[in-house]
């Protein structure tokens, strides 16, 4: 099971550990937990209190001995919307905090899956009504198929049209088929680069997908022109999907 998504919405690896060997425990004492997740007594003791005041365990007491049980999984639902609730009650006043800085940088990096779908996500508010995107490779499907196909939908969303150049090991996904408001053109076959580049409004993503995958974030409208003629140069010089 991939469990990254639970480590997304903020469980540590131990509360992980726990509350799948719950899942599959039913009710239990501490004493299975602890062999079924391989972590320490301690470690035990102080992550089922953890996720007791999480609501993602609930407990019996019999005796001295408490009896502990993985909360339905659907309610991680209700404890991820507890926690989003709680964080647009703040959402203006960090707002307030970014917009009075007195330097923003111009460069900014990324690491891992979860740092470049926030470089991506940077990019889909950059404004413009254009997005540009060149070098894109098989590679970047790690994001996951369903989310790249939200994240265009939310583009279309805003109106802004694509012209994206795919490397050609990514005709097979025919993006064409579930972008919507998007043109889409291919690499001819040979060498392909694991570095792609988006350009939106005076933004630029660079990502380099390696297994642990890299970006930076350039806000720099003169960087952004530049590589906006790049772009026009190579878009005459890909070919649109072969029927």
């Amino acid at each position: 099971m991939d469990t990254r998504i639970l480590e997304d919405i903020g469980l540590t690896n131990a509360e992980i550990k726990i509350y799948l060997a719950l899942l599959e425990l039913g009710t239990s004492t501490a004493g299975p937990i602890l062999e079924k997740s391989g972590l320490q007594n301690s470690v035990v003791h102080m992550t089922l209190k953890k996720l007791v005041d999480k609501g993602l365990v609930t407990f019996v007491k019999e005796g001295k001995v408490n009896h502990y049980q993985a909360a339905n999984p659907n309610h991680i639902i209700e404890f991820i919307n507890d926690k989003k609730e709680r964080f647009q009650e703040i959402l203006p006043e960090l707002l307030l905090k970014q917009q009075t800085a007195k330097q923003k940088p111009e460069i900014i990096t990324f690491r891992g899956i979860r740092g470049i779908k926030e470089l991506l996500l940077e990019l889909l508010d950059a404004g413009g009504k254009e997005h540009h995107t060149f070098g894109s490779t098989k590679e970047s499907l790690m994001l996951g198929e369903a989310w790249w196909v939200s994240y265009h939908k939310k583009r279309a969303s805003k109106n802004i049209k694509a012209k994206l150049i795919f490397n050609e090991s990514l005709q097979y996904w025919k993006a064409e088929t579930k972008y919507p408001k998007s043109t889409i053109r291919y690499t001819n076959q040979g060498f392909e680069p694991l570095t792609e580049t988006i350009i939106r409004n005076d933004k630029i993503g660079i990502i380099i997908w390696t297994k642990k995958p890299m970006g930076v974030l350039i806000h720099n409208k003169v960087a952004a022109d530049s590589y906006e003629h790049f772009f026009k140069m190579i878009w005459k010089g890909s070919f649109a999907e072969k029927k």
